[in-house]
């Protein structure tokens, strides 16, 4: 059959069902109905002369010809994108994207409201949208086009899914000023000691900081769990709580609360950011313009400078 008989929108569908695994999730994927992607997959199993998908349990499982034609038709899918994408006279300061970024909590509290001031200018009739995005749809909201880029830690993706990373911090303890049981210093007894807040979507679990305490074999005492950082810092500030978190949300934020910055007293390894965006949006010029704006922004925004280390007294000065 000649490619001029074939409706090529079928291949979106075929594409589409075989990421979701299930044409209810392929019609929300595409904003089709599931008639449709029912319809639009019985015309290519006729040219085909092939099922192309068969269920094996709660998943439509493509069969033997479908693997051996979904490479080559999704490559060819992005390169069709890809003349969509071409630069057309690109411009950020007329073009009205609306941009989304999944951003977690610390990352968001530093970067957004700088790329924000930022883009402002430079981008007057864009529009940003902060969301939050469970880790296990990332990868699935990337490939979809309804996230532009994502930012977290270093996370196994597929080849598919590019990353760059942005920046490495390191931990710092974060306590109310006076604190009664923090007048000799903060040590790692003292440290283990106390009660933590700690930050996470989860109703249980460890964190990151938990998982590098562990591997040096010490286990800390957790009093809170919340999703906010802001919410975090308020209530170390009015407890006798700590808080554990990379250095430069600290330094961005100790100073609306009455806080005070010590540093880990047990070395941890840096935590990471990393910028995610998937391989069919190398080439988008909008796309490739915000990670540009990202990455020159990072370069910018160096870990403030302050006079004495984090926990000497001028360093726990509040401004």
């Amino acid at each position: 059959m000649h490619i001029d008989r074939v409706d090529l929108n079928l291949y979106v569908v075929l594409d589409a069902i075989y990421q979701e695994g299930s044409i209810t999730r392929a019609a929300t994927r595409l904003n089709l109905t599931q008639p449709a992607v029912s319809h639009a997959l019985a015309r290519l199993r006729e040219v085909y002369g092939d099922p192309l998908f068969v269920r094996a349990g709660n998943r439509m499982a493509p069969t033997a010809a479908t693997r051996a034609m979904i490479q080559p038709v999704r490559e060819a899918l992005q390169q069709l994108q890809a003349t969509f994408n071409a630069p057309q006279g690109f411009n950020p300061a007329t073009n009205r994207k609306q941009m989304v970024v999944a951003m977690r909590g610390v990352v968001e509290s530093v970067l957004l409201p700088e790329l924000v001031a930022q883009l402002e200018i430079q981008a007057p009739l864009m529009q940003f949208t902060s969301i939050r995005v469970p880790r296990r749809d990332m990868e699935t909201e990337l490939a979809a086009g309804r996230l532009d880029l994502a930012f977290d830690v270093l996370l196994p993706v597929a080849a598919s899914i590019r990353h760059q990373v942005l920046q490495e911090d390191r931990f710092v303890v974060v306590a109310r000023k006076r604190h009664p049981q923090l007048r000799g210093g903060l040590d790692l007894e003292r440290y283990l000691g106390l009660r933590h807040v700690v930050v996470s979507s989860r109703r249980s679990g460890p964190v990151v900081e938990d998982f590098e305490l562990g591997r040096l074999g010490y286990h800390r005492q957790i009093g809170m769990r919340c999703q906010n950082y802001f919410v975090a810092l308020s209530t170390v500030a009015r407890s006798q709580m700590l808080l554990t978190v990379p250095e430069n949300y600290a330094l961005r934020n100790h100073h609306y609360h009455d806080l005070k910055i010590w540093p880990m007293p047990v070395p941890l390894q840096p935590v990471a950011s990393y910028m995610y965006w998937h391989e069919a949006a190398q080439g988008d010029p909008a796309n490739d313009w915000l990670r540009q704006q990202v990455m020159a922004l990072h370069q910018r925004l160096q870990r403030p400078r302050r006079n004495g280390h984090a926990g000497s007294a001028s360093s726990s000065s509040s401004g």
